[in-house]
């Protein structure tokens, strides 16, 4: 039995339960009980403690749509790279990094993407992989580090027509062996989508083969309109939208990931809706690619189930919300919009996404990001001291104002202490830093 407490305690369910002094009571996978730490620390004094030390107690952060790939572009530099436009950042950086991935740097890129989430306080990321230079054990190898690292994830590979038809097949295969492998694994920890590029990249018989190598109770991960390139490539070949051309493919549902949804419009959204679409926000990406900004407060209005994410761009949720609360301000010109609806993006979506994509393999849990009894065990601690008043009123004002993912002190997930007052456990930083510098260099080499 495992007891966190003498903090804030923020349990993000539907009454916002809030204790200025509390604790989070955790046996085996599963919290059991939250309430008043002098009331709980009494009740179970042979409990493991760990001392939140006057921080706040919260579930941990959940990323929507990440990109462990895009690790070793981090102060990369490709000799006569000057990108202009979205589909030049394509080919003259993401897809040559890719194809330059050998699956050592694909793991490493994974080990040191979940120290980093771990040190933000992220618990769960859903990510989208690419290494056409070595596709085959890839997603099994970013599994592997996942394990290692404790982090709770779901994968998928990201299918597309760029690099021919043979390496198409064997990305697909990718996608449909990996998830044959999660569906033995009941532990909530691993899952898995079929990853796909954008529309632009992918034939009809391509999306074809895809749905027919996808489960039923699963779905699809892909980028839709992130570039205006993608739906104007639509429009003149298909002659419909983006989102149009997924529905009539049966890519869209409720276990679909629609990541960025830029150049859509409200026909598109209602569509999006009406099949339960899932859609993630990626503003700090959307923005450092200049590709415009997405309407996602019509989007909110409709009732689609949007979500945060990070693209790669960092693995700091506090940063992407902050980003996003400004960025929708800015698109509506009003200092006064996206006050509720982007803190709800990040604490209420995307558990409910999260929920979503795990749920094949952990069916009858109580869910993730609050902290309820029967809930998993994903909780961390905030080493924030407030200058003023917190409360249950305005704990999402501290978040925005005062907090970043680096005041993360402690992270349990699934009941499991993985960093302790900044010490990571699970992993040698060091070591992985180290050899995921030399491996950089390598890759940089061949670029």
């Amino acid at each position: 039995m495992l007891l966190i407490g003498n903090g804030a305690v923020v349990a993000r369910d539907e009454d916002s339960t809030f204790f200025d002094n509390g604790a989070v009571c955790i046996t085996d996978n599963f919290i059991t009980e939250v309430g008043p730490y002098h009331v709980l620390k009494e009740k179970y004094p042979e409990a493991e403690f760990i001392d939140a030390k006057g921080g706040v107690i919260m579930p941990g952060l959940i990323n929507t749509h990440h990109h462990i790939y895009s690790a070793f572009a981090r102060g990369m530099n490709i000799p006569g790279n000057t990108p202009r436009n979205f589909l030049e950042i394509l080919e003259g950086t993401w897809w040559r990094l890719d194809r330059g991935l050998t699956l050592k740097q694909s793991s490493l890129s994974a080990r040191a993407t979940y120290m980093e989430c771990i040190r933000n306080g992220v618990t769960t990321i859903i990510d989208h992989h690419a290494s056409y230079g070595h596709i085959r054990g890839s997603l099994a190898a970013i599994a592997e580090a996942a394990k290692v690292s404790g982090v709770r994830t779901c994968l998928a590979y990201e299918v597309s027509d760029r690099d021919g038809r043979d390496k198409m097949l064997e990305a697909v295969k990718e996608n449909s062996e990996f998830a044959a492998f999660t569906k033995a694994d009941n532990s909530g920890m691993i899952s898995a989508l079929m990853g796909l590029h954008a529309s632009f990249t992918l034939s009809d018989d391509t999306l074809a083969l895809c749905r027919e190598h996808t489960d039923k109770q699963s779905g699809f991960h892909i980028h839709v309109a992130e570039g205006l390139k993608d739906e104007t490539d639509c429009r003149n070949l298909y002659g419909s939208s983006v989102v149009k051309r997924l529905l009539k493919e049966g890519i869209l549902g409720e276990h679909t990931i629609a990541a960025h949804c830029i150049h859509i419009d409200e026909e598109d959204m209602d569509i999006l809706k009406e099949t339960n679409t899932m859609v993630v926000h990626n503003p700090e990406s959307n923005m450092g690619n200049a590709v415009g900004a997405p309407k996602v407060l019509t989007m909110y209005k409709k009732g689609v189930l949007l979500g945060i994410g990070t693209d790669g761009y960092t693995s700091d949720m506090l940063e992407s919300l902050k980003v996003a609360n400004i960025l929708q301000k800015h698109e509506a010109k009003n200092p006064s919009a996206a006050w509720t609806e982007i803190p709800e993006m990040l604490y209420f979506n995307n558990p409910s996404i999260a929920e979503r994509v795990m749920s094949s393999n952990a069916k009858g849990k109580a869910g993730l990001g609050k902290l309820v009894p029967g809930a998993f065990a994903d909780v961390i601690i905030m080493d924030y001291k407030p200058i003023t008043p917190l409360t249950k009123e305005n704990i999402n004002g501290h978040i925005l104002f005062g907090m970043s993912g680096k005041d993360t002190s402690t992270v349990v997930v699934n009941g499991k202490v993985l960093m302790k007052e900044r010490q990571l456990l699970a992993e040698d930083e060091e070591k992985v830093l180290f050899q995921c510098r030399e491996a950089a260099k390598e890759l940089w080499n061949t670029l």
